[in-house]
């Protein structure tokens, strides 16, 4: 791996190695959770790779329940980056600091998500860290691990402006027949399919400026090979109408 030199940091430049990628069941930046641990259902692992796809590295990894996964945004880097956002929990509407924010659109794309360490296997020599409660983008690149530390990490008096509590959502999610019938037969192999849809729905990933209004557009969002059809019923309700291969699969 490459090392960060004296001269590298005079010109105001670091390199970091990517050390792993993440496989994710959120292929595309649409319907991702805006925070991590809001889907507990979401499961993906790690796959170490280069230097970092040994063994060493993650000894006694496992005496943490959770990791913090240090990552590139990739999905959103070629946009580069703005100084105002809109947060989507200010309804998109308000613009604040992107530093004030957990936007993606940030001066370095990197991000930072708490997840559940599940289990780590290490088989014919490939490193694979197997998480959950994940928000991250199929193919991720990771550029650093570090394990959640409770005593540290967790400062449950501390305030956090806008974003103080977790967002609630009322919204009930429903299958109409078409839908129960192909999620009869995808979940013989994704078991959770159908918790994952519903708490992936719950949190409602439209577009800040359409929640709480009447809304008749018909939405997908692609779930491992999948692609989930939905439609709003209402103002509280969404209802699935449809799981069907996702395009070009």
């Amino acid at each position: 791996m490459q090392n960060i030199t004296n001269t590298s940091i005079l010109n105001d430049k670091i390199e970091l190695d990517i050390i792993g990628r993440v496989n994710s069941p959120y292929k595309e930046k649409f319907a991702i959770p805006r925070q991590p641990g809001l889907v507990s259902s979401a499961k993906g692992s790690i796959t170490l790779s280069g230097d970092a796809n040994n063994g060493e590295l993650v000894r006694e990894l496992e005496q943490f329940s959770h990791i913090w996964v240090l990552f590139v945004f990739h999905g959103t880097q070629e946009q580069g980056w703005k100084p105002l956002v809109r947060p989507p929990r200010l309804g998109g509407n308000k613009k604040i600091g992107v530093l004030a924010s957990r936007s993606t659109f940030r001066p370095n794309p990197i991000g930072m998500s708490v997840v559940k360490l599940e289990s780590i296997e290490i088989k014919d020599k490939q490193v694979t860290l197997y998480i959950s409660a994940i928000d991250l983008l199929d193919n991720t690149p990771v550029v650093d691990i570090k394990p959640y530390v409770p005593y540290s990490d967790s400062i449950p008096h501390a305030d956090a402006g806008f974003a103080q509590a977790q967002p609630s959502s009322n919204l009930q999610v429903t299958f109409n027949q078409q839908a129960q019938t192909a999620l009869s037969e995808y979940s013989k192999s994704i078991p959770d399919l159908a918790l994952l849809i519903e708490q992936v729905l719950a949190q409602d990933p439209r577009p800040a400026y359409r929640q709480d209004k009447h809304d008749d557009k018909v939405y997908g969002m692609n779930l491992y090979d999948l692609n989930i059809v939905w439609q709003m019923k209402g103002l509280t309700s969404i209802e699935v109408v449809d799981i069907m291969p996702a395009a070009g699969k």
